[in-house]
């Protein structure tokens, strides 16, 4: 039966991974990564610098941009106790949304002193002002700001960490800082990775540019919520978590010469399909999405999608089955665990093909 005609439920994403398959470093060259070619019935193993023999001139490439930011910041609060923040989001006038870790939440109007980096003390503190977007939302807003009156985007840099995934183990490096960003990096608002485009290093994109492999960018900033496990068995009461995208007008160009000189659109990772199919549903540019993409889904723009291997039960896991077909997903992802690919953001990758639409489908 098509993807598109049956009925799923949480338990369909489940899978048994080894623990050892949990990549906790990146491979030692970007593109030195496995690349599984899943767009055929028998999946191949490849190399991910292979990637320009498996595209043609005309093709149109499309990145998200957005830069990951040192947004793990650790401190204390008056009492003592130990307090962490993950700032999801910059707002106006040096507030920031963040994730709040603590054994007992400090009032409101409380100011917390922060972590300063090695020999850079420069007074870096926090003060509560309440929960955000509203005063029964899952974030809290603070005011980040030290002796100077820099920015939050200039105070993490200086002092954050890198906001590792929760299943990589160690503490953040030097290492992690120049790897766990792509090359293209140039939007700050990110707290996690476009996975994806992590495989690409400069001399593979000077490669495809040669042979008339084009380009684009959208923005999308990556919240932590793109690890958080679904938790309904229920699909349908799922409620996505909320993040920034933009679609600039040199790319909505790019996107429609690339269909009308019949070139295939690449979406390099799922952040990308999630902007632009924002973007086709909505009609708008720029904005704040909650897209859910569940086996059904009817794609508008992508037809190729470069991915890394996702979490069980995730709503990743549901967006690669819709695109490439829930059979066809399951049994990549037996082929990979048994070939011991590496999974998550430090992991390998695989290339999609959409999956054709049913005759009923296309009359929906």
């Amino acid at each position: 039966m098509p993807t598109s005609l049956r009925t799923f439920t949480l338990s369909d994403f489940d899978f048994e991974l080894p623990e050892t398959l949990v990549a906790q470093h990146p491979a030692t060259e970007r593109s030195g990564s496995r690349l599984l070619d899943g767009r055929t019935h028998a999946p191949v193993d490849r190399i991910f610098r292979d990637l320009p023999g498996l595209l043609r001139a005309g093709d149109l490439l499309v990145f998200n941009d957005t830069k990951v930011l040192h947004a793990r910041l650790f401190g204390e609060k008056a009492s003592g106790g130990k307090l962490e923040l993950l700032v999801e989001r910059v707002l106006g006038g040096n507030q920031v949304a963040a994730h709040m870790r603590v054994s007992k939440k400090p009032e409101v109007g409380a100011t917390v002193k922060l972590h300063c980096a090695p020999g850079q003390e420069d007074g870096l503190s926090a003060t509560l002002l309440g929960r955000w977007p509203d005063a029964d939302g899952p974030l809290f807003r603070f005011v980040l700001c030290n002796n100077q009156g820099d920015s939050p985007y200039t105070l993490m840099e200086r002092h954050g960490h890198v906001p590792l995934p929760p299943y990589i183990t160690h503490t953040d490096s030097a290492e992690d800082a120049q790897r766990y960003q792509t090359v293209f990096a140039k939007n700050p608002g990110a707290v996690a990775a476009p996975t994806a485009a992590l495989h690409f290093d400069q001399a593979l994109l000077d490669q495809l540019d040669a042979m008339g492999v084009q380009r684009a960018q959208v923005t999308l900033h990556v919240g932590a919520g793109t690890f958080q496990p679904v938790k309904t068995e229920n699909l349908s009461e799922h409620r996505m978590h909320s993040e920034w995208y933009d679609v600039p007008s040199e790319t909505q160009a790019a996107i429609a010469a690339c269909k009308a000189r019949g070139g295939r659109l690449i979406a390099v990772g799922t952040t990308t399909v999630r902007t632009l199919e924002s973007w086709a549903q909505t009609g708008l540019t720029s904005g704040d999405t909650t897209i859910f993409i569940t086996p059904g889904f009817a794609f508008k723009h992508v037809d190729l999608l470069l991915t890394n291997f996702h979490l069980p039960k995730s709503s990743l896991m549901m967006l690669v089955s819709a695109f490439a077909g829930y059979d066809h997903i399951m049994a990549l992802y037996r082929h990979a665990i048994a070939q011991s690919y590496r999974f998550f953001s430090y992991g390998d990758a695989m290339l999609l093909e959409r999956e054709a639409a049913s005759p009923l489908t296309q009359k929906l």
